[in-house]
């Protein structure tokens, strides 16, 4: 790889923006600020892009499902705009050309896409930004996925992970088919690419048998930045050998500390730079010009979240029923999760370390998906950040703003100059990549390198 860094950068933090509707707080869509059906609209997504843009944002990112709810679960359902999406690729896609450098990460699942496909979509995403795509690889949690491809079951955890595993390997592949300089487009003598520098893959594995090449020029920051989000010991294993931009649950601050740490160790022992696998946790901010502003934000979404759609979102999260047990008693112990294992340790930590019941902890998980909260002035809010930061609980943070758009001004007017003030967060973006901009470096092409090492040999 070529590190793109030729002088030491002052460590500051990356922030990525979770693009999520009219709000992350899943009682948004009822706030009076609101506009529920602006969720299908560009204008909306547009407004939201160009503002992260101007706070200077690493990164939009998207999740992603392919189903939310399964035949039982519509009644619950209705009382959310989860029940519907946009595909992630095509919007990112009319957002890159609104925009000119802030990154646009999208999901999608290798238990029900082709390698091929996840390739191509995102490498054309790429050249189409500029070089600002990013992968964001999951193993699809809801079951009812299943559903939606010919399947009458979702795989199990480790299954998936193990096609995940080649999947990646595949997609790699693929997106080193064209050497950076292979197109020649020379119109005297009519050759447009050198077919020396074209390659096929010829993979072939457990799971899958790809030829290529990928009908995709190579990009500017040669490869899509490539996130997860797993926290399963399948997950870190998974994201430390492969990921670059790990988004994490979390909580706690020390343990927190231990997953940076335990990430970062795990990259090392694949023969990585653990500075180059950048962990942010997903934090949802409500900030106020005083604290009881804030608080009366939050307070506010927080009482309009239906007690049927709370205990259907905890159920989700942690991948277990409890509606049949009292709203008011204390959760039950849990079997494994065949969706979460991460998020449902992170919630059941929760419930204990605080002998929350259920009522309690839906309140404190529905909302935000069971990410950390943060509430405060602007100074309070920079100072929960700043903390997490220096101790080395995370590289930066993946923010949920609580309604667009509104809870998005805030952070860009209130919170982004006071992290600047501090040091902690850019004025301007580093360059025209989201490579660049991580501080990732751009991966080498394999033929190439295999080209230049005959070459020495010779």
């Amino acid at each position: 790889m070529t590190d793109i860094n030729a002088t030491a950068r002052p460590r500051m933090m990356k922030l990525g923006l979770f693009l999520e509707g009219v709000g992350h707080h899943v009682a948004a869509w009822r706030d009076p600020g609101t506009d529920p059906r602006a969720r299908q609209s560009l204008a909306h997504h547009i407004d939201i892009a160009r503002t992260a843009e101007r706070g200077k944002f690493d990164l939009l990112f998207m999740a992603d499902t392919n189903a939310t709810f399964g035949p039982d679960d519509i009644e619950s359902w209705t009382r959310t705009l989860a029940a519907s999406r946009l595909e992630p690729l095509t919007l990112l896609g009319a957002l890159a050309a609104v925009t000119k450098r802030i990154g646009l990460v999208a999901t999608a699942t290798t238990t029900y896409y082709e390698p091929f496909h996840v390739a191509r979509f995102f490498a054309s995403l790429d050249q189409l930004s500029q070089g600002r795509a990013g992968w964001n690889l999951v193993t699809s949690l809801a079951a009812a996925e299943a559903f939606q491809f010919s399947r009458d079951a979702h795989a199990a955890h480790a299954d998936r992970y193990a096609r995940a595993r080649e999947f990646v390997e595949v997609v790699r592949g693929l997106w080193d088919s064209w050497e950076d300089d292979a197109i020649v487009a020379d119109k005297a003598s009519g050759l447009y690419f050198d077919p020396e520098k074209l390659h096929l893959l010829n993979h072939k594995g457990e799971h899958f048998s790809v030829r290529g090449p990928l009908t995709t020029h190579r990009s500017p920051q040669g490869h899509p930045v490539l996130v997860h989000a797993g926290q399963s010991e399948d997950g870190r294993n998974l994201a430390a050998a492969n990921a670059e931009v790990i988004f994490s649950v979390q909580q706690d601050k020390e343990q927190a500390r231990a997953f940076c740490a335990d990430i970062k160790a795990r990259a090392a022992g694949y023969g990585r730079r653990p500075e180059h696998v950048l962990i942010m946790p997903g934090v949802m901010i409500s900030v106020g010009r005083t604290r009881a502003e804030a608080e009366d934000k939050y307070a506010r979404l927080q009482a309009l979240i239906h007690p049927a759609l709370g205990v259907k979102l905890l159920s989700s999260f942690i991948g277990f029923d409890v509606s049949p047990y009292p709203l008011d008693g204390p959760l039950p112990e849990l079997p494994p999760s065949n969706s979460e294992h991460g998020r449902q340790k992170v919630i059941v930590d929760l419930a204990r370390r605080e002998n929350l019941t259920i009522r309690q902890l839906y309140q404190r998980v529905a909302g935000q998906r069971a990410h950390r909260t943060v509430i405060g002035t602007p100074a309070e809010v920079a100072d929960a950040l700043e903390d997490w930061f220096t101790a080395g609980a995370a590289d930066g943070f993946n923010i949920l703003p609580l309604t667009f758009p509104d809870g998005l001004n805030d952070l860009v007017d209130l919170v982004l100059p006071e992290l600047r003030r501090r040091g902690l967060f850019r004025s301007e973006y580093e360059g025209r990549t989201l490579r660049e901009n991580l501080g990732l470096p751009k991966p080498e092409n394999r033929w190439a390198m295999r080209s230049e090492t005959a070459a020495a040999a010779g």
